[in-house]
């Protein structure tokens, strides 16, 4: 990483000519922090909402600035190990933090994010302390405030995609999509059939329809099928 820019360099050319103060969004990643330090970033950032400094070899927190507007932090592909609590007294309303790639090793390390009340997601990929036995359940009793953990919630649901920004939005999508399931559901019968003529016009029509339509419609239920014991049992007594 010879060639990166150093970190304070590449803030002022982020800034664009504007005042520190009228930054919402700072993209950092790749340039080359201060032996490990931040540099370059101070309380006068105080609207910024979207803080990324991925891969440029942090190993301390210890000089982030107050930013008591940042919802999102990116630190994926550092060095960091420790020092989080400084997160929860410079970023108190942090809803989504990416420490991925990190050399985050043990619970003891994460317990500093308690603090941090509003954080909905937390990403720790790569980082070895993914390799202890029960991580999941851990982090997750550990940290109660959190929705999801590496992208999914503890029911392995995924995280939408649009992130934050609309929470409200994101609700009723997330309510809507569980509808329209229901509706599929329901209406298998005439739906499925028009679908299934589309797929199957090169003659796959002759297999006697009826059961390829049951098929169908059990498909749309996807999981009903695999649990089926039935199936595999009439196999198995012929």
């Amino acid at each position: 990483m010879g060639g990166a820019m150093e970190m304070k360099k590449r803030i002022n050319l982020e800034l664009r000519n504007r005042a520190p103060e009228k930054v919402t969004e700072l993209v950092l990643d790749n340039c080359r922090s201060s032996n490990g330090e931040i540099e370059g970033l101070n309380d006068s950032f105080k609207e910024l909402e979207f803080l990324s400094m991925a891969n440029v070899e942090l190993t301390s927190l210890a000089k982030l600035p107050t930013l008591s507007k940042l919802r999102k932090l990116e630190l994926s592909d550092n060095i960091i190990s420790g020092g989080l609590e400084v997160l929860a007294e410079r970023c108190p309303n942090l809803t989504y933090l990416n420490l991925s790639g990190n050399k985050i090793k043990d619970l003891g390390t994460v317990e500093a994010l308690q603090n941090l009340k509003n954080l909905k997601s937390l990403d720790l990929f790569n980082c070895e302390i993914t390799n202890l036995e029960d991580y999941r359940d851990s982090i997750f009793e550990l940290l109660q405030q959190i929705t999801y953990l590496d992208g999914f919630d503890q029911e392995d649901n995924e995280a939408p995609d649009s992130e934050d920004d609309d929470d409200e939005v994101k609700e009723l999508g997330e309510k809507g999509d569980e509808d329209d399931d229901d509706d599929e559901e329901d209406e298998a019968g005439p739906p499925g059939e028009y679908e299934e003529e589309d797929d199957e016009d090169d003659g796959g029509s002759d297999l006697g329809e009826g059961e390829e339509e049951e098929e169908v419609a059990e498909g749309i239920r996807g999981e009903k099928r695999k649990r089926d014991p039935e199936d595999e049992g009439e196999e198995e007594d012929d």
